[in-house]
């Protein structure tokens, strides 16, 4: 079995979202029941700040990791080439990243329920944009809201494969400017 291969079968592909989820319910449970309820507005800030958080780092992954870095960017490449195909990053490697850039360097500068919370956060913000990236590219559900991602995600696939990062928003890309070649700078 090779760990770093990024084309799921469809029972791995759904196991990355079930996986996610249980994550989130395991750090929501354990924020639910070990800590006191004086701290609870606290960490909810700190999930609001997760999830935010989240928006800049998708984009950056995006557009610095998958369209720049080894081998990340081949992996990547792939999924451009073959958009229905269920290919996206291996779980153990997303994992291995979220505990080891986010949760511990975390809970070393905020403590165990603060880090739990921004990681809870954030994790809920990955899970949102696989859902919404996996929607893009397999659901017929017909909203606006996702018509208009649709439209934004196609644009970077195949007009502006340099700009147009963002996947649930388009904040970031316009922030810095990445929604057309002529936009970016540098």
């Amino acid at each position: 079995m090779n760990l770093l291969n990024t084309e799921h079968s469809p029972g791995g592909y759904a196991l990355d979202f079930a996986l996610y989820g249980a994550a989130c319910l395991a750090l929501l449970a354990y924020l639910g029941t070990q800590t006191p309820s004086h701290a609870w507005g606290q960490l909810a800030g700190w999930a609001l700040l997760g999830g935010l958080a989240w928006t800049l780092l998708e984009y950056a992954l995006h557009r610095f990791v998958l369209h720049g870095l080894q081998p990340f960017s081949r992996w990547h490449g792939e999924h451009h080439r073959r958009p229905e195909a269920l290919v996206c990053t291996p779980t153990l490697v997303s994992a291995a990243l979220f505990l080891l850039l986010v949760y511990l360097p975390a809970r070393w500068w905020l403590g165990a329920w603060s880090a739990a919370a921004f990681t809870l956060g954030l994790l809920l913000g990955y899970l949102w944009y696989s859902t919404v990236h996996h929607a893009i590219h397999h659901w017929t559900l017909d909203t606006a809201w996702l018509r208009q991602r649709k439209r934004w995600h196609a644009q970077h696939h195949h007009v502006y494969p340099v700009c147009r990062y963002g996947v649930t928003t388009q904040v970031w890309d316009r922030f810095f400017r990445a929604t057309t070649q002529r936009g970016l700078r540098g």
